[in-house]
């Protein structure tokens, strides 16, 4: 078959993905810059395609909650906000992690703390990598640095999440929102019958018996069972931390330096490695695909094969670099270059910062 492509905006790409995907719902609430998600869905009406419902809230609160719902009955479903949008969700998020629940969760960072700016950020790693609500729960966390990885990753995020009944993440920011790039579409997966739900999804609430009932709750009063509702979800979380890491190594086989950036900030990044080799400097890069579950061990490899120190590139007041340090175990210097508020670093800016305080220091 001939390969489709088209010329799309970071969103675009993310709600076309969502359509061809076969997902059943949309449920969301405008904000910048990831308003094109939703202006898309609207124009393209994928009910008349598809069947899929695309739902405007009336906030980012009843989203998620509509989330919830569609998830509990077994649908293929996901919303997209930007950060304030976000921290509205985080109670939602937290009880669909505890009832286990797959869906995706789309955040086109913009730069905080507060309504701050609608320019691009990172500062949202902590929340989404670590569990912005309340309680012991992960989000497997994808960080595509292109507008066809905007699109490829919706599709393995809903797979993650149907696969392990967790809910996913796809953290994306202002910048890769709003760029336009080529990408190739892939063929419109249908969406899946009733059937198919209750075959795939025994615990889903499509109607049961009363010798068959089906119950889905994040709430257990008695805490000695609480503590092995927790057990279990630990234990799938040490699973999903051995078997889905991904990354990508840029000229990393003869690093004496390293660094680690995602997203924006790895584009950026690449063009570092180039300048740094032009001066002699044996620089490589670390793009961590999954920021949850993060490529530790890839960067322990690294050091033991020569790297002698990392600088973590991060939109950020410095966030993923804890992550970077806990991985380095102390074994290797490891600093943060970042910029915030909405300013992006230049390639020549992360080569200096590199100078100073890794290779200088």
């Amino acid at each position: 078959m001939e390969q489709e492509l088209r010329l799309m905006k970071g969103n675009e790409a993310i709600a076309e993905a969502a359509i061809r995907a076969g997902v059943d719902a949309y449920y969301g609430y405008p904000i910048t810059p990831q308003s094109e998600v939703m202006e898309y869905l609207m124009a393209e009406q994928p009910e008349k395609r598809t069947g899929m419902v695309v739902l405007q809230a009336e906030s980012e609160v009843a989203s998620i909650n509509m989330v919830y719902g569609a998830a509990g009955a077994g649908k293929r479903v996901m919303t997209s906000s930007s950060s304030p949008g976000v921290s509205l969700m985080q109670e939602g998020i937290s009880y669909i992690a505890g009832a286990e629940l797959p869906c995706v969760l789309v955040n086109v960072v913009r730069g905080g703390p507060g309504l701050g700016t609608i320019q691009p950020s990172q500062a949202d790693y902590f929340q989404s990598t670590k569990g912005g609500g309340h309680g012991d729960y992960r989000l497997i966390t994808f960080a595509p640095s292109s507008v066809q990885e905007m699109y490829d990753y919706l599709t393995l995020a809903m797979d993650l999440a149907e696969k392990y009944r967790n809910p996913a993440m796809i953290l994306s920011d202002g910048a890769i929102g709003q760029m336009m790039e080529k990408v190739v579409l892939s063929e419109q997966k249908p969406r899946r019958t009733e059937e198919e739900i209750n075959k795939t999804f025994p615990w889903a609430t499509t109607g049961a018996s009363k010798e068959n009932r089906r119950i889905i709750t994040s709430l257990e009063l008695d805490p000695a069972k609480q503590e092995q509702v927790n057990l279990h979800l630990q234990g799938k979380y040490r699973e999903i931390e051995e078997k889905e890491v991904r990354f990508e190594n840029v000229e990393c086989d003869d690093a004496e330096y390293l660094l680690v950036a995602y997203g924006t900030s790895a584009r950026l990044c690449q063009q570092t490695v180039k300048l740094a080799r032009k001066k002699g400097i044996r620089l490589g890069l670390l793009r961590p695909i999954t920021l949850w579950p993060f490529p530790e061990k890839e960067i322990a490899s690294l050091i033991n094969k020569g790297v002698k120190g990392i600088l973590s590139v991060e939109m950020s007041a410095g966030q993923m670099v804890e992550d970077v340090k806990l991985a380095a175990n102390g074994k290797v210097p490891v600093a943060h270059f970042g910029r915030f508020g909405g300013m992006i670093p230049s390639p020549e800016e992360i080569l200096e910062n590199l100078e100073q305080k890794i290779i200088g220091g």
